[in-house]
């Protein structure tokens, strides 16, 4: 294996157990489907998803129109994201992903009390210091834990306007996009040294590690004066959030539609094609992972569908 075992299996355990509570969640959103009475006396059913922030989507929404809907505004945020970068407009940008931080931990939160009064009140309590902490104030630790509970929280919102064959459809745009953008464009790269160097923070898993070098000069640090104030530079290995909330979106959308046996597959078969792009990478070198999350996602919803 070209990477340290430890990293890999770091950043496999957050993959999967955010998958799982991706899962948990999902499952406190699932459609319920109530019988209402208009003023002609015709009965009606109306399904809801009980998301709080008045997050449920418009009745009658089609997917494939959703998956347009999706697509375009996946390119506007990044073409402006690009725009955001090229201009240095880091409050801006920290402001924004506070907003998208805090709303999706408060959803995630909101699943675990689902019965508690004032429940999206005190979600929203919660969430709200803990991504000012994540955003504004650096903690490696704070930073994976939040994130294990952001992914969740926005994939609650795209599963009710899919389905499996729309998800689908947007994993291989996705993992096209991806193919892009990483080994042609390049600009994910970009992106990612953005988040690091100016924001000071990463949207997706961020382990920090040191090689042989490094911590040969870090023992020096420790031992003589004169190596005391010497930079030592870190390796970092990182997975993105995209990577991480698709397949918790298709996941999601396989539970309500087929059941839980039936997701879980997908959340190992992504979490199986992960480790197979850690075991064939090389180190230093920047992969689009979702072509591989997608094809472990497909073939895993393969079997739960014949099943």
């Amino acid at each position: 294996m070209k990477h340290s075992l430890k990293i890999v299996i770091i950043l496999l355990s957050m993959f999967f157990i955010t998958q799982l509570i991706g899962i948990a969640v999902i499952n406190q959103y699932s459609p319920q489907v109530q019988q209402t009475i208009d003023d002609q006396g015709n009965i009606t059913n109306k399904t809801t998803y009980n998301l709080p922030y008045g997050m449920d989507p418009p009745e009658g929404i089609e997917p494939k129109h959703t998956l347009i809907s999706i697509i375009i505004a996946i390119a506007i945020a990044v073409v402006f994201m690009l725009i955001l970068m090229r201009y240095k407009a880091e409050l801006f940008l920290r402001t924004w992903f506070f907003v998208v931080v805090t709303l999706a931990l408060a959803i995630t939160f909101n699943a675990f009390f689902p019965e508690m009064r004032y429940t999206s009140l005190i979600a929203l309590i919660i969430s709200i210091p803990l991504a000012a902490l994540k955003l504004f104030k650096r903690n490696i630790i704070i930073h994976n834990l939040t994130e294990l509970l952001i992914y969740p929280g926005i994939a609650a919102i795209f599963v009710p306007l899919l389905n499996i064959w729309t998800v689908v459809l947007l994993l291989i745009i996705i993992s096209i996009y991806d193919i892009y953008a990483v080994w042609h464009a390049g600009f994910m790269q970009k992106m990612a040294q953005y988040q690091i160097k100016k924001l000071k923070f990463f949207t997706g898993f961020f382990v920090p590690y040191l090689g042989k070098v490094e911590k040969m000069k870090l023992e020096q640090a420790q031992k003589s004066p004169k190596f005391k104030n010497k930079k030592i530079k870190i390796n970092v290995a990182i997975l993105g959030g995209g990577d991480v909330v698709f397949p918790i979106i298709l996941a999601g959308v396989v539970f309500n539609q087929l059941g839980f046996v039936q997701s879980l597959l997908i959340a190992f078969g992504s979490t199986l094609a992960l480790a197979w792009l850690f075991y064939i990478s090389k180190k230093g070198k920047f992969y689009p992972a979702m072509p591989f999350i997608s094809t472990g996602c497909l073939i895993a919803l393969g079997i739960a569908l014949s099943i």
